[in-house]
């Protein structure tokens, strides 16, 4: 996770930052399950847990007055798009028979996903957002998807 700009004295970015450290890591644990060939649903279901309620937080605050302010709009969008179809494949996996190729194939492009936030967005967010935007957005915004 990003440590090098001071983003996450942002609150919210702090918050985030380590919400995608908690979601990284029961990705991991999915990951390590489906290798071992271990019943991989309870870890599955634990990083949704976490998940949903971050990409709620994500788009209903931060996003919003990223969308706003409008230099990031193309970006905010193409993150949207990704936890559209990340949530679309791990929401989606049928119980019975579970395409975990296709589970792991959505972490991995969850990884570069969490990276492009870190690493990207939120930086550039400190510096496009005025403080009147970080005002508005309070380390509770979000509600469930």
């Amino acid at each position: 996770m990003c440590n090098y700009c001071g983003c996450r004295e942002f609150p919210l970015i702090g918050r985030l930052s380590a919400e995608h450290e908690a979601i990284a890591n029961a990705a991991g644990r999915v990951r390590d399950a489906v290798r071992a060939g271990a019943d991989a649903q309870a870890a599955l279901d634990a990083l949704l847990a976490l998940l949903i309620p971050h990409t709620a937080t994500e788009e209903q605050g931060l996003f919003v007055e990223l969308r706003a302010e409008g230099s990031l709009t193309d970006a905010v969008e193409k993150l949207c798009a990704e936890h559209d179809d990340i949530h679309g494949v791990l929401t989606g996996v049928d119980r019975t028979a579970p395409d975990w190729p296709a589970v792991l194939a959505a972490l991995d492009r969850l990884h570069r996903h969490i990276d492009n936030e870190e690493h990207g967005l939120f930086p550039a967010a400190v510096i496009a957002l005025p403080i009147p935007a970080w005002d508005r957005i309070t380390p509770t915004a979000g509600a469930a998807r």
